[in-house]
């Protein structure tokens, strides 16, 4: 048993064991949920606190970093508009460099579109006509071919553009070679070969021509096309050293591409072109006159060459005389040398032979002075005999004297 006093009444009263722990324990859930009350009002007041704080300081670090993001902002923007400044500058330039190029594309365009149009106006006209007769050609090519064997097409295909060719011999190709290609020494041979030459005789352009025909009635199976003979025709250009080849054909009679005109097909042999047989002049013409332009200026620019090589050649033999020049002056001087030498010891060896000369002089003036002064009666002088005998003699002289 326990006894308890009323905190209000001071009443004292017994409880046993078990509503001594009852109340114990309400009176520790009362005292449990007071603090808890307690610490979550506290906590809850810290937690205010804590936020208050934390937007403070969010808002104080949101200041100053929006602050700092101003001055970024106004930053990247300074480098945004210089970017841009030397961007709109780098365009410009590129503007002004593409403009420029531009320009002088179009320069040179206008000026080959000039050359061009130079280049076509001899054969301006005639392309005019025959590519507004091309269908009615075409058509009487057909008749033409169904009212003969294979053999006579071929033949007269070729006998066709022969035609044309003397034909305009005289006035448009005086100084030119046309003729069938005879020379099958390498196993083949193209049908005919057309060289020019300047005035000078030199040539500057060849080419290689090969007619080819069949007859509409051939099988299709056994049809040919154009690129069947593109090989061999090269083969053939080559072999025989010309620059140019042409086809000039009636095959794929349908095929727009053949019919359009001259078709270049340089990207499958160089320098080859496949043409209609009313292309056949055009085609020499075009070719002859682009080569006339290229060999003016091969010849001008061999000109120039030459004058190169002149100049060079003189400044050559300008140098090789100075070379010679100085290396015979080297020789004339050594030998100049030796000679000037040579001539000082001629002149030591004649002075010392002077002064052996002057040395004898001497002596021979002494013997001829002692010669002057020798006399028969010095000679005589203490000699009584031979005083005598020159006595005698000279009196023997007198008497011979006397005598005469």
């Amino acid at each position: 048993m326990s006894e308890i006093v009323c905190p209000k009444c001071h009443t004292a009263f017994t409880i046993d064991e078990a509503g001594y722990a009852d109340i114990l324990q309400q009176v520790r859930n009362h005292a449990f949920e007071e603090e808890l009350a307690r610490q979550l009002k506290s906590a809850e007041h810290d937690r205010a606190n804590a936020v208050a704080v934390a937007q403070a300081t969010a808002a104080s670090e949101l200041a100053k970093q929006t602050a700092d993001k101003n001055v970024e902002i106004e930053r990247l923007r300074a480098d945004l508009q210089a970017a841009e400044l030397a961007r709109e500058l780098a365009v410009q330039k590129a503007v002004s460099a593409v403009e420029k190029e531009r320009d002088d594309l179009a320069r040179n365009l206008q000026a080959a579109k000039t050359e061009q149009e130079l280049l076509l106006t001899t054969t301006r006209g005639e392309l005019e006509k025959v590519i507004s007769l091309k269908d009615e050609q075409i058509e009487y090519y057909k008749d033409f071919k169904a009212k003969q064997s294979t053999k006579m097409v071929g033949e007269s295909l070729e006998q066709h553009c022969e035609i044309q060719f003397e034909t305009l011999r005289a006035t448009g190709f005086a100084s030119a070679q046309f003729g069938k290609d005879n020379d099958a020494s390498t196993g083949s041979k193209g049908d005919y070969i057309f060289r020019d030459f300047t005035a000078e005789g030199g040539e500057y352009i060849s080419i290689m021509f090969e007619m080819k025909n069949e007859l509409d009635s051939t099988g299709i199976a056994t049809k040919k096309k154009n690129e069947d003979f593109f090989k061999e025709l090269d083969k053939d250009r080559n072999e025989k050293g010309c620059e140019y080849a042409v086809l000039v054909s009636l095959l794929e009679p349908e095929n727009e591409l053949y019919n359009a005109g001259i078709v270049d097909v340089s990207h499958r042999y160089p320098k080859m072109y496949v043409v209609r047989p009313q292309f056949f002049i055009p085609i020499i013409t075009l070719l002859r006159n682009a080569a006339t332009n290229v060999a003016t200026y091969k010849a001008e620019l061999a000109r120039v060459k030459e004058q190169n090589l002149d100049i060079t050649n003189f400044e050559n033999e300008l140098e090789a005389f100075k070379s010679g020049f100085a290396k015979n002056y080297g020789l004339a001087s050594r030998k100049y040398q030796n000679a000037i030498e040579a001539i000082d010891k001629s002149i030591a060896q004649l002075q010392k032979v002077k002064e052996e000369l002057q040395g004898s002089e001497n002596n021979l003036r002494l013997a001829n002075d002692k010669a002057d002064g020798l006399t028969i009666k010095k000679l005589t002088k203490g000699n009584p005999t031979m005083a005598a005998k020159f006595d005698d003699a000279r009196r023997d002289a007198i008497d011979i004297g006397n005598d005469e």
